[in-house]
């Protein structure tokens, strides 16, 4: 999809299916973790909560680790995880925008530098990559609930701005501020989603040739692996 910019969307795949999945499942227990320690411990009083469960069930999460990632928010009560972004710029100069979830800013700082400078690209301050960026709220929802007319057409209904439909999933774009009323209105019609966030879009894509694929898919990987990132954005549109 033109312009979308979020890392999971467009990573490629290496064959390392297990050793993903464990990675996917750990970032997913930790936000449903931070979303039930924050709030109320019932999904239908929290909707970050609820929207981590849908997220967690949509990557075929067992119940057990759902269960037991909200638990560890009341037994874990003096860990304390923060939300942290850093902007910066990767190889060829491609704008990058990393969220996080720590319980240790300085150790997280210090990681995400190190992989920037390593891979040749350079930690900038808040604001720095952003311009290059709009949020915008995202919906995600299978194929299989619903067909594109209905959606489209209940997407509309519901306040939002835009509904595209992918290879296997229908995607809602709508303001960032208005994605939980959106999201309740889709519910009337709709019980099972595949995510509801709130990404960062590019607005200026930089294109890159063939032959620095390479170079920039490690480093997203690399930072992908660090425990406590989250999402990775991007602006760089490879030139097939």
């Amino acid at each position: 999809m033109a312009g979308h910019s979020h890392w999971a969307g467009i990573k490629h795949k290496k064959g390392k299916a297990d050793k993903q999945k464990s990675k996917i499942f750990s970032k997913l227990s930790r936000e449903i973790t931070v979303a039930a320690k924050l709030g109320d411990k019932s999904p239908d009083m929290n909707a970050r909560l609820r929207s981590a469960i849908q997220s967690a069930r949509s990557a075929n999460m067992p119940k057990e680790n759902i269960k037991r990632a909200i638990e560890k928010s009341q037994i874990n009560a003096d860990s304390n995880f923060e939300s942290m972004r850093y902007e910066g710029f990767g190889p060829n100069k491609i704008a990058v925008i990393v969220e996080t979830l720590t319980d240790n800013k300085n150790r997280t700082a210090s990681s995400i530098r190190t992989i920037f400078q390593k891979c040749g690209g350079s930690l900038g301050t808040l604001g720095s990559a952003a311009h290059n960026f709009q949020q915008v709220g995202v919906i995600k929802i299978d194929k299989s609930e619903i067909d594109y007319e209905k959606v489209f057409e209940l997407a509309i209904e519901s306040g939002a701005n835009e509904c595209l439909s992918n290879i296997d999933y229908h995607e809602i774009h709508c303001d960032k501020g208005e994605i939980y009323n959106v999201k309740k209105n889709l519910e009337k019609k709709i019980n099972n989603f595949i995510s509801t966030e709130i990404e960062w879009m590019s607005i200026n894509n930089v294109e890159i040739a063939k032959d620095q694929k390479e170079n920039i898919v490690d480093f997203l990987e690399i930072l992908e692996d660090n425990e406590d990132v989250q999402s990775i954005y991007t602006n760089f549109k490879f030139n097939e």
